[in-house]
């Protein structure tokens, strides 16, 4: 464990330390979730057109899974395995990295980024693929690099993310299983639906 804890280390300093004022601001830039509102809005929307009759139930999934992928993070992962994110890590004091002083909470493993953007993706790419068959990899590589820009920014390690995309994405296959399974008893129910 001591071998796989110091190659996440190695690998985040490598990471962290390829830096450039473009990038800084990029990354900055991808890892504020308020940047992504108009993503979300346009998502919605796509789902709406797909899902008239079944937007609500679409609308209580996405708060289900945005809930279940949050909670998961900080309540299974953060409050029980407490390992200090790199910025807050005494052992790499002086090595880290921080845009504008910003570290975050002090426990970061799992990311909850990387697990709410991978669930979204695998989520709403499983929702909308069978009419824009693009979508799945477009937010793949969306929650790709919001879930880098937490290790570029130095406030997750790499197994921080790899772990939240896995979480999350596994969360976002159950909660589109659920969301199959509840329209289909719908439109039993309502053929018309």
């Amino acid at each position: 464990m001591d071998a796989l804890i110091q190659f996440d280390q190695n690998l985040f300093l490598i990471i962290n330390g390829l830096h450039s004022p473009f990038f800084d601001f990029l990354m900055y830039w991808f890892s504020d979730k308020y940047i992504w509102v108009p993503l979300y809005a346009f998502l919605l929307f796509l789902m709406f057109r797909e899902n008239r009759n079944h937007f609500w139930l679409v609308l209580l999934m996405v708060a289900l899974l945005v809930t279940l992928t949050d909670q998961i993070s900080v309540k299974l992962f953060k409050d029980v395995f407490m390992r200090l994110r790199p910025c807050h890590e005494p052992a790499l004091d002086g090595m880290v990295r921080t845009l504008y002083g910003q570290c975050g909470g002090k426990y970061g493993f799992v990311s909850s980024h990387a697990t709410n953007t991978f669930g979204v993706a695998v989520f709403t790419g499983l929702v909308l693929t069978i009419r824009y068959k693009w979508i799945i990899p477009v937010m793949l590589a969306w929650a790709g690099l919001v879930s880098y820009s937490r290790i570029y920014l130095g406030v997750h390690y790499p197994g921080d993310v790899i772990t939240g995309a896995l979480t999350g994405a596994m969360t976002g296959y159950l909660v589109f299983l659920l969301f199959r399974m509840l329209k289909t008893r719908l439109r039993r129910k309502d053929p018309a639906s």
